[in-house]
């Protein structure tokens, strides 16, 4: 009786020690299993993070885009609905690169002084891709360009005109920022690079936007690091692709759209690849007459002592970054007149908005300064 209680309580203790070493076993791996794949894989809760973001993203485009119109007698297969679109972890990444066309709130007229460019713009860019059927009598002739390359001095509208092209086309705008690029594991720049062609494929019409783009597809030289000339070499290879047929028959409706002030350092392979190239320089009296007109629009002006044609020629020499300075810095001194007049008042309810003079032709000319 003895040795079958003694055995009873020898089973019973290795039930429990089994339980509990399978307890501890199960807390243990929930315990350690997030830290045990940090180590291992260290951008996996940043891949997690951008798909999650990546899939809010895509389901705000769902309803946002303008379907492609196909050209009769074709159908493309390319262009899966985003509901149903299903990327990987280096396409999650670019999403977060993607911007809606309703997103942008910039359009043409909201860019001064650039009218024949803008034409321009619209018939090689926006029409080829909102209106492919219009140009089916020249076959891929008359497609949108593989590449647009907008070059000038800084603060001319370069940025301004890439967004209002991206609103007025309603193509997904991916605006493809340098650290995007530059990943620090070695081949991952070049998956990366590849995400780009193929959520844009998914995702076309698309434009894809590098601003400042002699910083990545700047000129070759012979002491370049081996991975950046592996990325120029593979962003170039997918570039052409884009021109090859798709299923439709016609070149896919990707534009890779630059922008830069230093022209003369993209690499010539590239700016082959660019065959449509806008000089954005720096604005004339009449283009400076249109975006003083612009940006003043909103403000309150003394109009009897107010001369936008005369402000026009004092801003001689500027850009239209330069010139909003301007009209900020002049927009300004009624408001600093004002606040001298009531100096003593520390009360809001004392101040009195209406009061604020409209603005003038002298505010422009301050400190010794002239706008």
């Amino acid at each position: 009786m003895g040795e079958r209680r003694k055995f009873g309580d020898i089973a019973i203790d290795i039930c429990l020690f089994t339980g509990m070493m399978t307890a501890g076993l199960y807390l243990a791996r929930m315990l350690l299993n997030p830290i045990l794949n940090n180590l291992v894989d260290p951008e996996r809760d940043k891949r997690e993070e951008a798909r999650r973001r990546a899939n809010l993203h895509l389901q705000r485009l769902k309803n946002s885009r303008n379907p492609v119109q196909e050209l009769p007698g074709h159908k493309d297969d390319s262009n899966t609905p985003v509901a149903d679109l299903v990327l990987n972890e280096y396409e999650n990444l670019i999403a977060l690169e993607m911007i809606s066309p309703e997103d942008i709130q910039v359009g043409f007229q909201n860019v001064g002084g650039l009218d024949t460019i803008i034409d321009e713009l619209k018939e090689s860019v926006i029409y080829p891709l909102t209106m492919p059927h219009l140009y089916s009598h020249a076959g891929p002739l008359l497609t949108a360009p593989s590449g647009v390359l907008l070059y000038g001095p800084p603060g001319c509208g370069k940025t301004m005109l890439a967004k209002a092209l991206a609103h007025e086309s309603g193509a997904s705008f991916i605006n493809l920022h340098i650290s995007t690029m530059t990943e620090k594991w070695y081949g991952d720049s070049n998956k990366i690079v590849r995400a780009v062609f193929s959520l844009a494929r998914k995702m076309q019409p698309a434009i894809i936007f590098i601003d400042e783009i002699d910083a990545i597809l700047g000129t070759r030289k012979s002491g370049e690091h081996e991975a950046s000339g592996m990325v120029k070499a593979e962003f170039m290879t997918l570039w052409d692709g884009l021109t090859s047929a798709n299923s439709s028959g016609m070149p896919a409706q990707i534009v890779v759209l630059g922008a830069t002030n230093r022209v003369d350092e993209i690499d010539e392979a590239i700016l082959r690849r660019m065959p449509k190239k806008f000089s954005i320089s720096l604005p004339g009296q009449e283009q400076r007459r249109r975006i003083l007109h612009l940006i003043l629009q909103d403000t309150r002006k003394d109009e009897e002592n107010f001369d936008i044609d005369y402000v026009s020629e004092l801003t001689a020499g500027m850009s239209g970054s330069d010139i909003k300075e301007a009209c900020r810095d002049a927009a300004l001194a009624p408001v600093r007149e004002y606040l001298k007049k009531v100096q003593g008042c520390r009360g809001s309810t004392e101040i009195d908005p209406t009061q604020v003079r409209g603005i003038q032709t002298s505010d422009f000319i301050q400190r010794e300064r002239i706008y």
